[in-house]
């Protein structure tokens, strides 16, 4: 068994290779209240005093203080009371909202509708009446939300809470051995489809301890005699309850002493972090100290195994501590080896302008031999990237571990979203989201105002704002393709700026007339973007880059290449010449523009908006 110095000074080394992704794991231990709670408890006292000291109403409602109004009145009075005690602070929130910044207007929208809904307690209201209307009781509807709210935060604890620090200890355990540890190891339990049975046996682990503190050493002792289930779970989830306490049990026997003695040598770190109103714990003792352990838990294992202490054989993810033999690696990988071999014997960059082009935008100019066989190259590297550096040795061989994990993002994969398109099939994504865009805001419009209109300032049935972010997305964020969060908030902004400057634009050509107004709505700007519109485009943006627009190629792809030119020039020139036809004669009317008349452009464009 290794010194305290020498686990510490291993600790250090595992933070320091994984700093951000250690740090963030024991951030959500901690938001979650799984583990830590105290690093983030000044802050939350400090937050609730600004919340009691603001004179504004609002946040301090918003904490609580409404759904317990209206929970009273229906418990002290009935269902209407409740339901008028939400109504009238929702119009409260409502008449502020419009009374102070127009960014926050909270009248029009779905996420308007939504924000209402809860911070006025209304949605308290809607279950009760809801289970009212079933069972003729309001009291059975009370009954029933108390329950629920019950049942919700039981399964939050069992699922969540508890079983968290499995997951968050599996991050741990590989950044022992390799390099990379990525976001997706927090997922460890789901893709083995063990999280159920983790959450199992942490519940077990928690009710016995719960007995045992019952007693006068139960507390002390037991504590330390359960100490490295979250880490044996983290190893084998698919040990039973009693099997993993028992081996923790064993594997402490001896070493319980010897544990509360490490945790104390931590003492001088926790106090810098109470001194410092929990920073320096969120930002380095808790990380570090939990890479620490992790090592010491190592240790234990390996002890426990050379002494063949029953049940140690359980522990069977040798390549959390070892690397795997290159034998082994060969055969267990053979498609990615392959994948790997023939990326570099043929290359998989193309030279010039072309390899400029396709290397930063992922346009292909003309789809000639040599770059099908690299597209196919790259969808075969595309679909087993994330096992190359198993391959290397910098990540965790997933092959090797005795319990298959599920792939994820399969399909997803298949269609190679790291493609790069042809000017004609960038041409055929643009008019087909174009369509698509038109028919969806005909059809929205059509469902909440029983009106069918020609939507869009052009007269054929496209909408060019669609088709535009659609191919912004294709070529100005192809680099950002393998990372899906990345490509979302890139494809919000993107688009934010697209629809922003394509409302002003547009408004300044026709002199005033504007085709989309969301003053009203939550979190909106000048009227002319909104959050729930960008939310709309950020997800639909994710369903084109990865799924669509792939689909639309490989269809195109299948076509003879003549017909596709050919239908595809004769159908963008009816858009040009639909588009320059609209430079002077603009579709407008009601239901097309915002408001039937036209407003004036200024220099304070929201004080004209909110004149109007």
């Amino acid at each position: 068994m290794k010194t305290r110095k020498e686990l510490k000074h291993e600790g250090r080394t595992d933070l320091k290779k994984h700093y951000f992704i250690f740090v963030a794991a024991c951030l959500i231990a901690a938001f979650l209240s799984a583990e830590f709670r105290g690093s983030l408890f000044s802050f939350r006292a400090r937050g609730n005093e600004q919340t009691v000291a603001a004179d504004t109403g609002v946040k301090t409602e918003v904490g609580g203080t409404l759904w317990k109004n209206v929970l009273t009145a229906m418990v002290e009075e009935n269902l209407q009371a409740g339901e008028e005690v939400a109504q009238q602070s929702q119009q409260q929130a409502i008449e502020q909202a419009e009374s102070g910044n127009p960014a926050f207007g909270r009248s029009r929208g779905v996420l308007s509708s939504v924000v209402n809904w809860i911070t006025s307690g209304s949605i308290l209201v809607t279950i009760v009446a809801a289970v009212a209307s079933v069972t003729g009781s309001e009291s059975a509807g009370l009954a029933f939300l108390i329950l629920l709210f019950a049942a919700g935060m039981a399964a939050f604890g069992v699922f969540v809470q508890n079983t968290f620090p499995v997951a968050m200890r599996r991050v741990f355990l590989e950044g022992m051995n390799y390099d990379r540890v990525t976001p997706q190891r927090f997922s460890f339990l789901l893709r083995v489809g063990r999280w159920a049975r983790a959450a199992w046996i942490m519940l077990v682990r928690y009710l016995l301890y719960t007995l045992w503190c019952l007693t006068i050493a139960g507390a002390a002792v037991k504590r330390y005699s359960y100490y490295l289930v979250p880490y044996i779970v983290a190893e084998n989830p698919d040990l039973t309850a009693r099997q993993a306490i028992t081996l923790s049990r064993r594997m402490m026997k001896g070493h319980k002493w010897q544990c509360f003695v490490f945790e104390l040598s931590f003492l001088g770190w926790e106090l810098l972090g109470l001194l410092t109103f929990g920073l320096v714990s969120v930002l380095y003792v808790n990380p570090y100290k939990t890479a620490v352990f992790t090592r010491y838990y190592a240790g234990l294992r390996a002890e426990a195994i050379a002494k063949g202490i029953p049940g140690a054989a359980l522990l069977q993810d040798p390549y959390l501590y070892e690397r795997a033999p290159d034998a082994l690696i060969r055969e267990r990988y053979a498609d990615v080896i392959r994948t790997m071999k023939n990326a570099q014997q043929d290359g998989e960059r193309l030279g010039g302008w072309r390899g400029f082009l396709a290397d930063n935008l992922g346009l292909l100019l003309l789809r000639r031999s040599e770059e099908k066989k690299l597209e196919q190259q790259r969808a075969d590297s595309v679909r087993l990237h994330a096992l190359m550096d198993d391959v290397q040795g910098i990540a965790y061989p997933v092959r090797l571990y005795p319990i298959p994990e599920t792939e994820r993002r399969r399909l997803i994969a298949s269609l190679n979203y790291m493609r790069r398109y042809s000017v004609w099939s960038l041409i055929a994504i643009f008019l087909s989201i174009s369509v698509f865009g038109w028919l969806w805001e005909v059809g929205l419009h059509l469902v909440s105002y029983g009106t069918l209109v020609n939507r869009g300032a052009l007269h054929g049935p496209w909408l060019p704002i669609y088709g535009t972010g659609a191919v912004l997305m294709l070529t100005m964020l192809y680099r950002c393709r393998r990372s899906p969060a990345l490509q979302f908030v890139l494809t919000v902004l993107l688009c934010g700026a697209l629809e922003y400057t394509t409302s002003l634009v547009m408004q300044f050509v026709s002199g005033g007339a504007r085709w989309w107004d969301y003053s009203g709505y939550f979190l909106n700007l000048h009227g002319r973007i909104c959050a729930e519109g960008l939310l709309v485009f950020g997800v639909g943006g994710l369903a084109i880059v990865y799924l669509v627009a792939p689909l639309i190629d490989a269809l195109v792809g299948r076509l003879a290449e003549n017909r596709v030119r050919a239908v595809c020039a004769v159908l963008f020139a009816v858009f040009l010449c639909d588009a320059v036809y609209t430079q002077f004669y603009p579709n407008t009317g009601a239901g097309i523009t915002e408001t039937g008349t036209t407003v004036s452009l200024s220099v304070q464009l929201p004080d004209a908006e909110a004149e109007r």
